[in-house]
């Protein structure tokens, strides 16, 4: 059993309450998690997803065009977490569930054509905490028949991955937000051994990432790099490595200054 692990338990089987203190640094660091969930099919499995939320400390519930919300039947699954429910933050668009966080992970339990960054649900969770102080993190959950699309996980720098049976894979949505919301609790007693980022390192968010790869894309079309018939593949690699490098406000203002100078100088070598 991990350390992380053994003091939970501990803790569980003592029955002692924590300090005030310590039961605010977890709850803050907790209320920068943002749980999203995509295309919700049934009320029941929001409500259900909150009481899961709930019982685990978390309380920033985001629900991106869910097809029915609110509704009573979810009121009654949250069974007591109302609270989480009418706080709730519904979106038309992920890009605006996602605004402001710079760490989004996505949950999947399909491997895919293009091998993403791949975390397991306890190295997902420290890594949400340990950057949690400085900048909300959201973690997706897709939908109940069919998860995250390609372009969602594409949003993404990593991929969360809960281990199944392969006989029988089939994991509820609230039971995959219960098994995250745990692995973040856990990891939000131990917070004091998770490592800290550089403090002069503040990665952007998915907004500043997108205007990133909408420039890029523009980019290597206007300087004839990128083949318009079939841009999809090379783009979902180059997604892929700025993903996985997360630059900072200054290093976005690098990238985009060459993309620039790259088209004004395509424009002049067009003109002469």
């Amino acid at each position: 059993m991990s350390d992380h692990l053994e003091k939970a338990a501990q803790d569980t089987r003592s029955g002692e309450p924590m300090s005030g203190q310590e039961g605010e640094m977890i709850a803050s660091r907790l209320s920068r998690i943002r749980i999203v969930l995509i295309n919700t099919t049934h009320p029941g499995n929001i409500g259900a997803a909150a009481r899961a939320m709930k019982v685990m400390g978390l309380s920033s519930l985001h629900l991106v065009t869910p097809k029915i919300f609110p509704n009573a039947e979810a009121t009654a699954m949250a069974s007591g977490a109302d609270d989480i429910l009418q706080s709730a933050v519904v979106h038309e668009s992920l890009g605006s569930a996602l605004d402001g966080c710079p760490l989004v992970l996505g949950t999947s339990a399909r491997l895919r054509s293009l091998p993403m960054p791949m975390l397991d649900a306890r190295r997902a969770a420290g890594q949400a905490l340990s950057e949690s102080a400085a900048h909300d993190v959201a973690v997706l959950f897709g939908r109940e028949r069919y998860g995250l699309t390609n372009e969602e996980m594409q949003r993404c720098q990593f991929l969360v991955n809960i281990p199944s049976n392969p006989a029988y894979s089939s994991l509820n949505l609230a039971q995959a937000v219960q098994i995250i919301g745990y692995e973040l609790r856990v990891a939000a007693q131990g917070f004091s051994d998770i490592s800290v980022p550089p403090l002069d390192w503040e990665p952007v968010d998915d907004g500043q990432m997108e205007g990133l790869f909408e420039h890029l894309e523009q980019t290597l079309l206007d300087i004839r790099f990128l083949n318009p018939k079939q841009p999809r593949r090379l783009m979902m690699r180059l997604r892929r490595l700025f993903n996985r490098a997360r630059p900072d406000q200054n290093e976005i203002n690098i990238l985009r200054g060459i993309l620039k100078a790259s088209q004004e100088m395509s424009e002049r070598d067009k003109t002469k």
